[in-house]
C-alpha cells in the first residue's frame, strides 16, 4: 500500500564552531625563549673559543714558541773554573787543570730494559767505573725528580777514553763528554790539611744549599776549600745543543753563557816556610825515633805572627795527596793513602789535621798559663823563694800522694822566673795546691784564666772544624763520672793541672795562641790563614772583618815576669831549652814541655811522652810565635825543641848547627 504521508526532507548538519587554525610554522613564546637561550649558549662558547685561540696566538705564542723550540735542543752547563789558592807572595797552592768528563742523559737511555743494561754495562767497562756507581747516580736523578740532569760518570776521561767514546757515539745514546776542571796541586801534600779538597755534592748538602747548586757540582768539603767555597766557585756557563726528533744531536754547541770563573783566595801562609815546617815536622819526628821512641809516628807544628793572628805555616803528620779527591774517586786510591776506615789506623790518620784536631796533655808549656793566674789572684810573689825538690807531698791530701819533680835530684830555691827556666815541677805543685785550698767562694780561678785564655773552645780559626779541647772543672768532673769518689775535685787534680798534666787537654793552635798573647803583651788574636779575595780583574772582593785582638787585661808586671822566665830557659845555662837555642843568632825565648799520655796503638797500650816546645822571637820584638808537638816524641827538648829552631832559622834566613837534643822536661 502505498504510503501517503509526505516524506520530509533530510536535515542538514548543523556546522560545528571550532577554534581558528594555527600555522605550524609560527613561533610561541617558549620555542622563542629556548632558542634564545641557546644563541646565546653557542654565543658565549665560540667566545671563548675565540679567546683562547687568540691567547694562544697572541699573547702566549712567544712562550709556546719558546717550548717548541726547547722540545728542539737541550741546555748544556759549561763548568766555571774555581778561583786559585795561592801563598801571601802570590805563589800558586792550588790550580786548575782541564779535564774531559763523561756525562750521561738518563732520559736519553734505551728504554728497554735490556737494551739499557747492555749499554751501562759497556759503559762502565769502557770508563772503568763500577756499574753501581753509574746506576745510583741515575736513581738519585729519579729520586729527586730530575731525569733531565746528566750524570757525571768519570770527571776525568783519559783520551784515548774520550776518542773510543766519540767514534762510538751512536753506541750510546745518552753519553756525552764534555769538557771540565780538576783541581791541580803542584806541591802535592804541602799543606794538604789546610787546603782541604773539593768533592761531588752530597744529597744532604744539595738540600742544606739549597738554590744555585745542581747534584752535578764539586764543592769544598775540607780546609781552606770547603770555608771560601763561596768565593772559590765561580758562575756556571751555558750552551745549546740541538737535537733531531730522537734526540741526536744535529749541530754543534752554541754558547749562550759564559761562565765566569772563581775568585782568587790569597792565604797568609808563606810556601817557603811551610815547605821548611814540614821538613822540620819530618825531622823532629826522625830525631825521636832516632831516641828509641818507636811509638813516634806523628805531630803538628804552627808558626803565626804574634802581632794579628796571620798563620804563616801549619804541618800535620802524617799527611796525604789531595789529588786523590781530583777526577774519578777509586776506592783504591783512597787506601793508598790511608783515606779508609780500614785504612786509616795503618797510616796513623793522615786527613786528620792535628794541628787544630789533634788533642794532647801540654805537660810543662802550660806552666805560663799557672804563673799568670797565681800572680794575678796574688797566690805567689813572683821573686819570693818557693823550694824545687826532688818530689812534693800536698798538706792537703789524705792519701799521702807522691808528686815526683822531673828531675828528681834538685834542691833549691827558686824563684818565678827561675822556675820557668828550669820547668821545675815541684815549685808549681806547689802553686796548684794553693789553688786547690782557696775558699769555695772564689771558685777556680786557674780554670776561669785557662778559658780566658782562650783554652775549651775553639780558636775561631778559618782553617777548618776545631776541637775544643778541655779544661776540666769541678762541675766537669760530677757530670762526666759516674762514683761518688770519682766526681770528688781533690788537690791532686789541681795540682796535676798546675803543671798541664791531668784531665787537661789543648790543641797545637789554642797553645800557640797562648804563647802569641805572651809575646805581644796580653792580647788574645783570632788565628786565621786568609789574606785577602781577588776577582778576576785583581780588585779586592769584601770579605767579613776578623775580630779585633783581646786584651786579656793583665798586669804588665806580671806578664814580664813570664816573659823573663822564658827567656831565661833559652839563655841561660840551666834553662831547658838552652841546648838548643843558647846560641841561636836571633834571640829565642820559649818553653820546653813533657806531657805524658795514654795512647792506645795496636798492640800496645800504655803511657807515652808527648814532645813539646813553645815560644817567640825576636824576644824583645816578637815577629813569630812557634809551637811544635811530636807525638809520642820522648821530651820537650829531644825531638821538639830541634824542630821549632829549624822552623825559626828558615823564617829569619840565619844558618844553625843541628841543635843539640837535651833530656829535659
Amino acid at each position: 500500500m502505498a504510503s501517503t504521508a509526505t516524506e520530509r526532507p533530510p536535515r542538514r548538519p548543523r556546522p560545528r564552531q571550532t577554534e581558528p587554525a594555527v600555522d605550524s610554522y609560527r613561533l610561541t613564546p617558549r620555542i622563542v625563549f629556548r632558542i634564545a637561550a641557546l644563541s646565546a649558549l653557542l654565543l658565549v662558547v665560540f667566545a671563548a673559543l675565540f679567546l683562547r685561540l687568540w691567547a694562544l696566538q697572541v699573547l702566549s705564542g712567544t712562550k709556546y714558541v719558546d717550548q717548541a723550540q726547547a722540545n728542539s735542543f737541550r741546555s748544556v752547563r759549561v763548568q766555571a773554573q774555581r778561583g786559585l789558592i795561592l801563598d801571601r807572595n802570590g805563589v800558586p797552592l792550588v790550580t786548575n787543570a782541564p779535564a774531559t768528563a763523561v756525562e750521561l742523559w738518563p732520559s736519553d737511555l734505551p728504554k728497554v730494559y735490556t737494551a739499557r743494561y747492555a749499554e751501562l754495562k759497556r759503559l762502565a767497562q769502557v770508563t772503568r767505573v763500577p756499574l753501581y756507581e753509574i746506576s745510583r747516580g741515575i736513581k738519585e736523578r729519579r729520586s729527586a725528580g730530575d731525569p733531565l740532569t746528566p750524570v757525571t760518570v768519570r770527571e776525568a776521561a783519559s783520551n784515548p777514553m774520550a776518542a773510543y767514546l766519540a767514534e762510538h757515539e751512536s753506541e750510546f745514546p745518552g753519553v756525552r763528554t764534555a769538557r771540565t776542571y780538576v783541581r791541580h796541586y803542584p806541591y802535592q801534600a804541602l799543606a794538604s790539611q789546610v787546603l782541604g779538597y773539593v768533592g761531588s755534592i752530597t744529597q744532604a748538602e744539595l738540600r742544606r744549599l739549597g738554590r744555585g747548586y745542581n747534584p752535578n757540582d764539586e764543592i769544598g768539603q775540607a780546609g781552606v776549600e770547603s770555608t771560601y767555597d763561596s768565593y772559590l766557585r765561580g758562575v756556571d756557563g751555558d750552551q745549546r745543543l740541538f737535537l733531531d726528533s730522537l734526540g741526536r744531536p744535529r749541530s754543534r754547541v752554541q754558547p749562550t753563557l759564559q761562565p765566569i770563573a772563581g775568585n782568587a783566595v790569597r792565604l797568609t801562609l808563606d810556601e817557603k816556610l811551610q815547605q821548611a815546617t814540614e821538613k822540620a815536622l819530618a825531622d823532629g819526628i826522625r830525631i825521636a825515633q832516632a831516641n828509641h821512641q818507636w811509638a813516634a809516628r806523628g805531630g803538628a807544628i804552627v808558626a803565626m805572627d804574634p802581632r794579628d793572628g796571620s798563620i804563616l805555616a801549619l804541618a800535620s803528620s802524617p799527611s796525604y795527596k789531595p789529588s786523590v779527591y781530583a777526577g774519578h774517586v777509586t776506592t783504591a786510591a783512597l787506601a793508598s793513602q790511608g783515606l779508609t776506615p780500614k785504612t786509616g789506623l795503618a797510616k796513623n790518620f793522615p786527613s786528620l789535621d792535628r794541628a787544630i784536631q789533634g788533642t794532647y796533655p801540654p805537660g810543662s808549656v802550660f806552666k805560663p798559663v799557672t804563673a799568670l793566674a797565681a800572680m794575678q789572684e796574688h797566690l805567689v810573689s813572683p821573686y819570693s823563694y818557693l823550694p824545687c825538690t826532688g818530689s812534693y807531698h800536698s798538706p792537703h791530701d789524705k792519701a799521702n800522694q807522691v808528686f815526683k819533680n822531673w828531675d828528681p835530684n834538685v834542691n833549691q830555691q827558686m824563684d818565678m822566673p827561675t822556675a820557668l827556666a828550669y820547668s821545675c815541677d815541684t815549685y808549681f805543685y806547689q802553686l796548684g795546691d794553693a789553688f786547690w785550698a782557696l775558699p769555695k767562694d772564689r771558685g777556680q780561678p786557674l780554670q776561669r784564666w785557662a778559658d780566658l785564655f782562650g783554652f775549651g773552645t775553639p780558636t775561631g780559626s778559618d782553617v777548618g772544624r776545631e776541637s775544643a779541647g778541655l779544661v776540666p772543672t769541678i762541675a766537669w768532673r760530677q757530670h762526666y763520672f759516674k762514683t761518688a769518689i770519682d766526681k770528688l775535685w781533690k788537690p791532686g787534680n789541681s795540682i796535676q793541672l798546675a803543671i798541664g798534666q791531668g784531665d787537661l787537654l789543648v790543641t797545637p793552635l789554642q797553645m800557640t795562641r797562648f804563647y802569641a798573647l805572651l809575646a805581644n803583651g796580653g792580647n788574645l788574636v783570632t788565628p786565621h790563614v786568609l789574606m785577602e779575595v781577588q776577582s778576576a780583574n785583581g780588585s779586592a772582593v769584601p770579605v767579613p772583618a776578623l775580630p779585633a785582638p783581646k786584651s786579656a787585661k793583665l798586669d804588665p808586671a806580671a806578664l814580664q815576669v813570664v816573659q823573663k822566665g822564658l827567656w831565661e830557659a833559652t839563655h841561660l845555662p840551666f834553662g831547658t831549652s838552652y841546648p838548643v837555642f843558647g846560641n841561636f843568632p836571633v834571640s829565642i825565648a820559649g818553653k820546653t814541655g813533657t806531657a805524658e799520655k795514654v795512647v792506645s796503638l795496636p798492640g800496645y797500650l800504655g803511657l807515652q811522652n808527648q814532645s813539646w816546645w813553645c815560644g817567640y822571637g825576636p824576644s824583645n820584638d816578637a815577629k813569630l810565635v812557634v809551637c811544635a808537638v811530636i807525638e809520642n816524641g820522648g821530651h820537650g827538648g829531644t825531638a821538639a825543641a830541634p824542630a821549632a829552631a829549624e822552623v825559626f832559622a828558615s823564617f829569619f834566613h840565619v844558618k844553625i848547627a843541628t841543635a843539640t837534643a837535651s833530656h829535659s822536661d
